[in-house]
């Protein structure tokens, strides 16, 4: 497998590239839009062909830039079917592994973040997008989100993987790139360590986080495939860099 985990700073996601060394067929989890330019050069500099972009959810603290990868690249946009989002090239779910080559990526339905939330496993990696994060996990309080759901999407499917399954997830704030199941079994804070459903619940409702300063233009956008608002605000205009030009010529 040819592997690149990539760090986007401004939003703290962390896109995932994924390539079969036979085919070299390429996909990318959660492109961001102002690392566009990046991407697109990664798979160029390693041969590859971008044949999907993969969202893990409609996110809302950045703009996906599958939509431009799709113009520039070719590529097809795979998504949750839940979302029933009409851009979608590739309905994902639960059950139904999506090939690559030599690869196959499993799709894990994980709701709680959203309600349509997915993981993805494939080989001794698991992508965990904001249902898992290192010694945390992504907040409950917007978007269909609901504590419940994600205590058990965690609880019955992503800690029932095997110990040594490496664990990426979609962000973290502290340069932390990679974690196991069984770290986070049993060291997270939230959701490990024999922590029961009501203290997670009682640890989330205790959160009081700031309403998120980019939702309100990431959800609309993401919900298009990565469409950058008309109207963004001066001071959020670095959300939607766009390329200078196209790859295409």
């Amino acid at each position: 497998m040819i592997f690149r985990q990539l760090s986007e700073p401004l939003s703290n996601t962390y896109t995932y590239l994924l390539g079969c060394e036979e085919t070299r067929e390429a996909l990318l989890i959660d492109p961001v839009l102002p690392a566009l330019e990046r991407d697109v050069r990664v798979v160029q500099d390693l041969g590859l062909k971008l044949v999907y972009t993969v969202e893990t959810h409609v996110h809302a603290d950045h703009i996906t830039s599958a939509r431009r990868l799709k113009h520039e690249l070719g590529s097809r946009i795979a998504i949750a079917a839940l979302e029933g989002l009409p851009c979608t090239d590739v309905p994902l779910e639960e059950g139904r592994p999506l090939t690559l080559g030599s690869l196959a990526l499993n799709p894990l339905h994980t709701p709680g973040h959203t309600a349509a939330h997915l993981a993805f496993t494939c080989a001794d990696k698991v992508f965990t997008g904001d249902a898992l994060l290192i010694d945390g996990c992504g907040r409950t309080d917007f978007q269909n989100g609901d504590a419940r759901a994600l205590y058990e999407s965690v609880h019955t499917k992503l800690f029932s993987l095997p110990d040594d399954q490496l664990v990426y997830p979609g962000h973290d704030y502290h340069d932390r790139r990679v974690s196991t199941i069984a770290q986070e079994r049993k060291r997270n804070p939230r959701l490990g360590g024999g922590r029961t459903l009501a203290e997670f619940l009682a640890i989330m409702n205790e959160l009081h986080l700031p309403y998120p300063k980019f939702i309100d233009f990431a959800v609309p956008g993401n919900t298009a495939c990565g469409e950058c608002p008309p109207e963004l605000p001066d001071e959020l205009q670095q959300y939607c860099e766009q390329i200078q030009q196209s790859h295409q010529g």
